[in-house]
């Protein structure tokens, strides 16, 4: 008898069992074709994601994001849900109107059993501020979520190591 229960650790997985000296093969590997992994995605939809930033379309940017989207941004500020991350990504654009971020990701690592992926990297942020332009950058941590079928963002973290500009890099915001 098989344990299909085990078989959503991964839908790549080829098992095979040995049965009197026969190879039948698991139970497992008979699942329908997944759809790309979130490694091959990711990418895509920070490409995506940079061009609604430089619109700065936040509409367009929450579609990628669950309900309970929470974000501790660079600046050390909490935003426990989809509606108040919009809201900071607006009033953000509004002060700021050539801001521009860029994530690129460094790993990314997958549990398919839970539906779930880590992704890191780093982060660079510009702008102007009124005695000049701006760089802030560092590292990030996003975490994913598989809903049915579709990786959403549930959460990043940005830790800002470097700031180089004006007065805005004196004094920790």
């Amino acid at each position: 008898m098989h344990d299909l229960a085990n078989c959503r650790a991964g839908p790549h997985r080829a098992t095979v069992m040995t049965l009197h000296a026969a190879i039948i093969p698991s139970p497992c590997s008979y699942h329908e074709t997944p759809p790309p992994p979130i490694a091959n995605r990711v990418p895509r939809l920070h490409t995506r994601d940079r061009a609604r930033t430089g619109a700065h379309d936040t509409v367009a940017i929450a579609r990628e994001w669950l309900p309970s989207m929470s974000v501790l941004n660079s600046r050390s500020v909490l935003n426990v849900d989809r509606v108040a991350n919009v809201r900071s990504m607006a009033e953000t654009f509004a002060r700021r109107p050539d801001t521009k971020f860029v994530r690129t990701p460094t790993s990314i690592d997958v549990n398919q059993r839970w539906d779930v992926a880590a992704e890191r990297g780093t982060w660079v942020g510009t702008w102007t501020e009124p005695d000049g332009p701006l760089r802030v950058s560092g590292m990030y941590q996003a975490q994913w979520r598989r809903v049915d079928g579709n990786w959403k963002l549930q959460g990043e973290l940005f830790v800002p190591l470097t700031c180089v500009g004006g007065a805005y890099c004196t004094t920790r915001p």
